[in-house]
């Protein structure tokens, strides 16, 4: 029997994060160290984000953006 992970949800890196906020890589560890956004923690010890928490954030801006 193969292991399946509960959380189908994909993790995304610093750098993709990054690119879909337009800013630097280091400003989305900021973020992370902040609080702002989530991070889960690889056996190596590098940060991955949830995509759906992103996503969230990005709509958020967006709205932000438009008010």
């Amino acid at each position: 029997m193969a292991f399946q992970p509960q959380n189908e949800d994909p993790l995304l890196t610093p750098a993709e994060v990054a690119a879909m906020f337009r800013v630097n890589p280091k400003t989305v560890t900021r973020w992370s160290r902040k609080g702002q956004l989530t991070a889960v923690r690889t056996l190596g010890g590098h940060r991955r984000f949830r995509a759906s928490e992103v996503a969230r954030c990005v709509e958020a801006m967006a709205m932000e953006s438009h008010s």
